[in-house]
């Protein structure tokens, strides 16, 4: 039985949203759209097989998306500096992981981001 050989794997942000579902690729497109007006010079790319923000030739934030969740990585810093705003979400070493029903609100992702720009602006490693 032959098997379906897959897709190839995305090259830019663009790809990437077009194979998901409308309602999580809204939240993505929600997330790109806001870091890019906080971060203007942020250029995209896709790192990892995420899709990828730089800012000052370093990753800014990663975003994607998967059957249950989506996923928001800004930078451990950042993540250790709002842990108290991030009690209603699951979060890794590197991400907030969140849902359709729970996403992560514009202000909190813009101070994750406002404080990775600052942490790379400082030459933080």
């Amino acid at each position: 039985m032959e098997s379906t050989p897959k897709p190839p794997k995305p090259t830019t942000i663009e790809e990437y949203l077009e194979r998901l579902d409308p309602e999580p690729r809204a939240q993505l497109v929600r997330i790109r759209s806001l870091v890019k007006e906080l971060v203007p010079t942020a250029e995209e790319t896709i790192s990892y097989g995420m899709p990828t923000l730089t800012y000052g030739g370093r990753a800014l934030v990663y975003f994607t998306a998967s059957k249950k969740h989506l996923s928001f990585y800004p930078s451990s810093w950042a993540l250790d500096a709002f842990r108290d705003r991030l009690a209603g979400w699951t979060t890794t070493a590197h991400a907030v992981q969140f849902t359709l029903d729970n996403p992560l609100p514009d202000d909190l992702i813009a101070d994750l981001v406002r404080a990775h720009v600052r942490d790379i602006d400082a030459g933080r490693q």
